[in-house]
C-alpha cells in the first residue's frame, strides 16, 4: 500500500456512512497490532506522542521534527491510515506550510490544525484561541503546502470548550468555506451541542473525547461523524504492564514467573520474523 492509497482510505472513511473508532497508535508496535486486529484508521495524538518520544505531558514541548520522525517509523512498519494531530503547526501560518510538507513526507494520511494558542501564554491559567483571522489564515497555508492532493486536511477547533458555540461554528464554517476536507471539534457534552454543529455544517465531523451522552455509534453516524476518538488508552495500558514488570523484576521475581508479558509466537508475529527469516535465505543465503 502506498501513502497516497493510505491517503484515499481514510478519505472512504470520510465519505462513507458510518462512524470509525480509531486507533490510538504511537510506535511501529502499536502500528502493527492495530493493523492486524483489523482497525481501519489510526490516530497519532499530540498527547500520546509527548509522553512516547519525550516523557512529557502534553503541554507543546515535542518539535515537528521529533513529531515527524516518529510518523515516518510508524507509516514504514504498518499501512494502516494515520490522522496526525498536528497541534497549532508548530508556530504562525508559514510554519504550518512546513508542518505539512513535513508530514506529508512521512506518510501521515492526514493531518489536523487546531486554532488553540499554543503554547501557554504567560499568566493565563486557561488555555487560549488564536483570532478566528489567525485560525484561517492556518487553514489557508495547509492547504497551500499539500503537494498530494490526496493527503486529509482537518480544520480542528477547541471553541467550544473555550469560548462558546456560536464560535465554534464560526470558525468551523470559514474553515470549511476555505476547503479542508473535513471538521475536528473538541468539547462537545451534548446532542443540542453536536445538532447544531451538524446544521451548521455540511463536511464530514470528527470528534475528540465526546460525552457519553453523545456516544452512540448510530446517532454519531446520523449527524454525520466519522471519526470519533475516545480516549488513549492504549499507551496508558502499555505504561502500566512496563511498570508492573520492571517493578516485579527490581523486587526479585525470576524471568519465568512474570506476569502478562507477550508470547513469543506474538513477538514474532508482531516482528514478521517469519518475513525476515525468508528474505535472509534469499538474499543473505542464511538457512531457514
Amino acid at each position: 500500500m502506498t501513502w497516497r492509497s493510505r491517503r484515499e482510505a481514510l478519505r472512504a472513511i470520510l465519505s462513507g456512512s458510518r462512524c470509525a473508532r480509531p486507533a490510538s497508535v504511537y510506535d511501529a508496535l502499536s502500528m502493527r497490532i492495530a493493523e492486524d486486529l483489523g482497525f481501519e484508521v489510526g490516530m497519532f495524538g499530540g498527547s500520546v506522542a509527548s509522553l512516547a518520544i519525550l516523557g512529557d505531558p502534553d503541554i507543546a514541548l515535542i518539535t515537528l521534527s521529533e513529531l515527524a520522525e516518529q510518523m515516518r517509523r510508524m507509516a514504514r512498519a504498518a499501512a494502516l491510515p494515520v490522522l496526525v494531530d498536528a497541534d497549532h503547526g508548530y508556530g504562525n501560518a508559514l510554519n504550518v506550510r512546513r508542518t505539512v510538507q513535513e508530514l506529508e513526507g512521512a506518510g501521515a494520511a492526514g493531518l489536523t490544525i487546531e486554532d488553540t494558542l499554543l503554547p501557554q501564554p504567560f499568566g493565563e491559567d486557561r488555555p487560549q484561541l488564536i483570532s478566528r483571522e489567525e485560525g484561517l489564515g492556518k487553514i489557508k497555508a495547509s492547504l497551500d503546502a499539500r503537494g498530494d492532493p490526496t493527503l486529509v486536511i482537518v480544520g480542528r477547533t477547541a471553541a467550544l470548550s473555550i469560548s462558546s458555540l456560536g464560535d465554534a461554528i464560526d470558525r468551523a464554517r470559514a474553515y470549511e468555506a476555505a476547503g479542508v476536507d473535513a471538521l475536528f471539534f473538541t468539547g462537545v457534552k451534548t446532542r443540542a451541542q453536536l445538532e447544531a454543529i451538524s446544521a451548521a455544517t455540511t463536511l464530514p465531523l470528527l470528534l475528540g473525547g465526546p460525552s457519553d451522552e453523545v456516544c452512540d455509534a448510530d446517532y454519531l453516524t446520523a449527524r454525520r461523524v466519522r471519526i470519533a476518538v475516545q480516549g488513549h488508552a492504549p499507551i496508558a495500558a502499555a505504561t502500566q504492564a512496563v511498570f508492573e514488570t520492571l517493578k516485579a523484576v527490581a523486587e526479585g521475581t525470576p524471568p519465568a514467573q512474570l506476569k502478562g508479558l507477550a508470547s513469543s509466537d506474538l513477538m514474532d508475529w508482531l516482528t514478521r520474523a517469519a518475513l525476515v527469516k525468508q528474505r535472509g535465505a534469499s538474499f543473505l543465503g542464511l538457512k531457514r
